[in-house]
């Protein structure tokens, strides 16, 4: 996957562990939450992804006015044929762009987060399969901006791991600011991998060795934040095999055929972060904090 990584790190400079935790969310086959202002590279990162990977590409913008059928796709009546047909929405790509996802109502975000988790469509009674591999990254604009519907929790938790990207270093910015424009570059992507490839290195994911040791760290990181008088919820089962799945993922582009401690710790945060509240509604810590936290008071054992 180096030249995969190569490609997009060309693309977004200087944002080399941002870039490698959303593919070792790919590879994990979660989905990516970007939360950060706009004009950083959310977008830019999607594109370059999916130019990279090969991947079939679709934006859906999302507005207050977006309805559940402008992402899924509607059934259409024929009256010569006297029967329905579908027409697929925007979801139907192996990677979906759901920018601005808190800008729509809660209705229309249910809609793409259902079809993240079943990867079907089901439309009059009828399953649409969704192609494979199928990723979603959605953006999120910071909540105390205006005419955002924050995502619940339980909705939350759909999303395998959230990052953001933030200003780039001064030395890459420069760069930037010296070199062409991205679109351009986009444009020039190839496909840096092919669809058969692909297919055998998120095959490898869950095979990457976990010995008894490294699962005995990951339950002492969950027991840690299933403590009431510090967070409000701890982390679930799915939450578990979420990390499991992404330091695997992390393990895997990095060349080893087993996890290691820094691969759990490499990827903590980013699967933790957006899942947990302190107990303590005066704490104002953010949840990448507080996922720190938790990180630096559990041992390796």
């Amino acid at each position: 996957m180096k030249p995969v990584l190569d490609q997009v790190n060309g693309i977004l400079l200087g944002k080399d562990e941002a870039v490698r935790l959303a593919l070792s969310c790919l590879m994990a086959g979660g989905h990516l939450l970007i939360e950060d202002i706009p004009g950083v590279g959310k977008t830019t990162l999607a594109q370059a992804l999916a130019r990279a990977l090969g991947l079939s590409y679709s934006r859906i913008q999302f507005t207050s006015d977006l309805l559940p059928a402008d992402v899924i796709g509607i059934s259409v009546y024929r009256r010569e044929q006297g029967d329905f047909e579908f027409h697929p929405g925007p979801v139907f790509s192996q990677l979906v762009l759901a920018d601005e996802i808190n800008r729509a109502t809660p209705r229309a975000q249910s809609a793409l987060l259902e079809v993240m988790e079943e990867h079907q469509v089901t439309v009059d009674g009828v399953s649409h399969p969704l192609p494979e591999p199928f990723f979603v990254i959605a953006t999120q604009n910071p909540t105390e901006q205006v005419g955002t519907y924050p995502l619940p929790e339980s909705q939350l938790d759909r999303f395998l791991m959230r990052i953001s990207l933030g200003y780039p270093a001064p030395s890459a910015e420069r760069s930037v600011l010296r070199g062409r424009d991205r679109r351009e570059l986009l444009r020039e992507m190839h496909s840096a991998i092919e669809p058969a490839e692909l297919a055998g290195v998120l095959a490898k994911v869950p095979n990457q060795h976990a010995s008894d040791a490294l699962l005995d760290y990951l339950q002492a990181l969950v027991r840690a934040t299933r403590d009431p008088a510090r967070f409000r919820h701890g982390l679930s089962t799915r939450a578990s095999l979420a990390l499991l799945r992404a330091a695997q993922a992390w393990s895997l582009l990095a060349g080893r055929s087993g996890v290691l401690p820094e691969d759990l710790q490499a990827v903590f945060v980013a699967v933790a972060g957006h899942r947990l509240l302190p107990a303590d509604h005066a704490d104002r810590r953010s949840g990448a904090q507080l996922a720190a936290a938790v990180l630096d008071s559990v041992a390796i054992p």
